[in-house]
């Protein structure tokens, strides 16, 4: 079995005998350069705050993130993660009929589950580079649909739809009166921002929510702190009344607060995942046993086209090394030959493109 996320360091040690501490993880896609130091500095200083209640509202949070995120922070709201504003959405729209753009991540198919809604996939097609046919989408949305989810840009392909392209779904599923979830997670590390996310539309289309999170882009997945924008008023009262009040204790929000007025932190984190993301991609052209989807965000999705090394072949080998990459063909839609990886250190990088290289090299016909 080689179904692991990237957290299952713990299920790696047990199964194999490797000591977590000792595994260079490429397959979590977190920002290699570890918390903001406006985090290890000022947030032990604020440990009175858990003495007392946060505010319910976390009216300076939602100020914060407004400010990051150029939203409004009416429209903002806060939540344990990302993955429970993903749940809440879900079940304020108690979808019957969903659309999940796939291959993807496996929670937004299990919450639609969940809420009893039935689902079915449309397809990134492999020939096309996983990329996204607005038209083609269009026509397989039926009359029936009303949700549909999209992750942009895409876990695994690292593809993603431009805002323009966003908007034309938009408002067609306006028309159809079928609501969008998108799931920016990784927009973040995207060379263009402002070209990619969707958080712009929501003043302007209110079908839609965007979600963020701060585990992946400033490293921060014990923090479990994610914020959604929306302009639905209806839809936030429908979350209101079935949200657990306080889901996000005090220090949690403070250090939201800080992380996102770390610029430099920020400016750091996109140039060195730019830097990487050129360096990779120029070398990954240069092998002819591989094929690669072009990346938008901090990792790639690899396919070998060599018959003898499958990517749960590549994953074994590579472990032994103490390296350990995503086996994407447990994602559905992937066949067994595709592998993907995120980008660390320059070193790390450096490190694992060698040993991919040794490994396939070695073993070719």
């Amino acid at each position: 079995m080689t179904n692991f996320h990237g957290s299952d360091l713990e299920k790696i040690e047990a199964a194999y005998g490797i000591k977590k501490e000792t595994i260079i993880n490429y397959s979590s896609n977190v920002n290699p350069l570890g918390l903001s130091s406006y985090i290890t500095t000022y947030l032990p200083q604020k440990i009175e705050l858990i003495a007392s209640y946060p505010d319910r509202d976390y009216t300076s949070l939602r100020a914060s993130i407004g400010l990051y995120a150029n939203a409004n922070p009416e429209h903002i709201m806060v939540g344990n993660g990302s993955t429970e504003l993903i749940s809440l959405c879900i079940k304020a729209v108690s979808p019957k009929n969903s659309v999940i753009i796939g291959p993807t991540y496996s929670e937004y198919e299990r919450e639609i589950k969940l809420t009893g809604g039935s689902i079915s996939y449309y397809v990134l097609n492999e020939a096309t580079r996983f990329k996204i046919d607005i038209e083609s989408l269009k026509s397989y949305l039926s009359k029936d649909v009303d949700l549909l989810v999209i992750c942009n840009p895409n876990n695994p392909t690292s593809t993603a739809i431009t805002t323009k392209e966003m908007e034309q779904i938009l408002k067609y599923c306006k028309e159809k009166k079928i609501f969008v979830l998108v799931d920016e997670t990784y927009v973040e590390f995207s060379d263009s921002i402002e070209d990619v996310s969707s958080v712009s539309l929501t003043s302007h289309y209110d079908n839609i929510m965007v979600i963020r999170g701060v585990s992946k882009f400033f490293a921060a997945p014990g923090l479990r702190l994610g914020y959604s924008v929306s302009s639905n008023s209806e839809l936030h009262s429908k979350i209101n009344s079935v949200k657990n009040p306080w889901t996000i204790n005090a220090l949690a929000a403070y250090a939201g607060e800080l992380m996102l007025q770390d610029t430099d932190y920020i400016n750091k984190t996109r140039n060195h995942i730019a830097a990487e993301r050129k360096k990779i991609t120029a070398l990954l052209n240069e092998w002819d046993f591989v094929d690669f989807v072009e990346p938008d965000a901090n990792f790639v999705l690899v396919k070998s086209l060599l018959p003898e090394i499958t990517s749960s072949v590549l994953f074994y080998k590579l472990l032994k090394k103490k390296l350990m990459i995503r086996d994407a063909s447990t994602f559905p839609f992937l066949d067994s030959y595709y592998f993907r990886f995120c980008f660390l250190s320059s070193e790390d990088n450096d490190f694992l493109m060698k040993e991919i290289y040794t490994i396939m090299t070695e073993n070719r016909n």
